[in-house]
């Protein structure tokens, strides 16, 4: 064997061995990493060395200092932020991507590469319902899947009045108007806010009990808008009614969008299907693969049904050395140009997992978050959400009682879940959503909580 193809050989094994020692070891530690593995990075915290050092020092100082110091989302009992872990096929594929080092922007660049991303775009529009000719981006998660898919929103709603935002401009733009929920993700304003939308001029229509929107008191519609629907409340899991607020928003000629950065992955799973009823309507949507799919970061994919719109909308200038194909290139429809290929690590948990796969992942979590309910329930906790997807909010007394509940949790390291306030009251948030968490998890996690709360 070559020299060099040793050297890579042995740094590649060493890495591998300390990944699989660590993934190994998340069953025994705490979920959260002690104050003393956080003060150890201190020891990152210094001036660049003239010199540098080998390879092998460097992967040790990285794991020993650095694996410590990290949050085990990646095992069973993390039930914060609704964050995934990576599934094992899916996290073999994205070392074998990393050793291949595919920049997607162009066919040119990695036929294979844009070839897994069309294909795992087409198997999830497929698996998620949505119609046949809707055009597919993989992005960085859900925040730029928002954001792009309402770049090709403001582009289309503005061209029905003659106007090319694209090429000239929002300071002369006629004003869209941007209707949300009362309980819109910050995602969605912070897309809104990037693109000149202005967050704090978006319509708020009120939100029942669960924090879904009514579509009957929508405001009246009119010129170009731009409604914004949610599926997944990132506190409760509940659904807006898209169907309704399709009809009447079309009605008016608005644009609808969908925020379904994990929701929307309810309609792979057909016991749960109904709660996504009506979203084949709209007109775009985002979602998160790094959420229930349980790919590695970051991954998020937008679908937009006008593809016209939202190659507009990515429009770049001509550049005499950039030559795409004629069916298009991926970075057409994406903000970035240059990027990795999130798509094949999207394509090995889909392939791994089939649809029955995927239908099961997200069932066994809603079991799970619906046992977490019933536990904490029937210890004399308040719910105060209906458990209809993989979110929990529980009440563990007062506003006081519950934050010292939270913080105790996150610091006994049995496992983790954040706090939120939820209608004035604040609650405990657990949220469901990695591959690795089994019944003995929940069970484990809600015997910690239960006994932390009647200390």
């Amino acid at each position: 064997m070559h020299e060099r193809s040793q050297q890579m050989s042995s740094i590649l094994s060493d890495a591998a061995r300390r990944a699989t020692q660590y993934l190994d070891g998340l069953q025994e530690r705490g979920v959260a990493p002690t104050a003393e593995a956080v003060r150890a990075l201190d020891r990152f915290s210094r001036p660049l060395p003239d010199s540098g050092s080998s390879a092998e020092n460097v992967v040790a100082e990285l794991d020993e200092v650095g694996s410590p110091a990290t949050v085990a989302n990646s095992g069973g009992r993390y039930f914060g932020f609704v964050i995934g872990s990576g599934l094992p096929v899916s996290l073999a594929a994205n070392w074998l991507a990393g050793s291949w080092n595919q920049n997607v922007a162009m066919e040119v660049m990695s036929p294979v590469g844009a070839r897994l991303e069309h294909v795992a775009l087409e198997w999830t529009r497929d698996l998620l319902g949505l119609p046949a000719d809707v055009q597919g981006a993989f992005v960085t998660g859900d925040t730029l899947a928002n954001f792009t898919a309402l770049a090709a929103a403001r582009y289309q709603v503005l061209k029905s009045l003659g106007y090319d935002v694209a090429s000239q401009g929002m300071s002369g733009a006629p004003p869209i108007t941007v209707v949300v929920g009362e309980e819109v993700h910050i995602s969605v304003l912070r897309a809104i806010t990037l693109l000149g939308l202005g967050r704090d001029k978006v319509v708020r229509t009120p939100v029942d009990r669960q924090g879904r929107m009514e579509a009957e008191r929508l405001p009246k519609l009119s010129g170009p808008t731009i409604v914004c629907t949610q599926v997944g409340n990132v506190n409760t899991g509940s659904f807006d009614p898209v169907r309704e607020i399709s009809l009447r928003a079309h009605e008016a000629g608005a644009w609808v969008h969908v925020d379904g950065a994990f929701g929307l992955w309810a309609r792979a799973a057909p016991r749960r299907r109904a709660l996504a009823d009506g979203v084949e309507a709209a007109d775009s949507w985002a979602l998160d693969c790094h959420k229930w799919l349980n790919v590695p970061y970051d991954s998020g994919i937008a679908f937009v049904r006008n593809g016209p719109a939202l190659k507009a909308a990515m429009a770049t200038g001509p550049a005499a050395y950039i030559q795409g194909g004629e069916a298009g290139e991926p970075f057409d429809v994406t903000p970035e140009m240059s990027r990795r290929g999130r798509g094949i690590d999207a394509w090995a948990a889909l392939r791994f997992l089939g649809r029955s796969g995927v239908a099961d992942l997200v069932e066994r979590c809603c079991t799970y978050a619906r046992r977490f309910a019933d536990r904490l329930s029937g210890a004399g906790f308040r719910i105060l959400n209906d458990v209809v997807l993989n979110q929990v909010l529980v009440s563990f007394g007062d506003d006081a009682a519950t934050r010292r509940v939270v913080s105790e949790i996150q610091r006994e390291g049995t496992c983790w879940c954040g706090g939120t306030v939820w209608h004035g009251t604040t609650a405990m948030r657990i949220s469901v959503s990695s591959w690795a968490t089994t019944e003995a998890d929940v069970d484990r996690s809600a015997d910690a909580m239960i006994r932390i709360a009647r200390q």
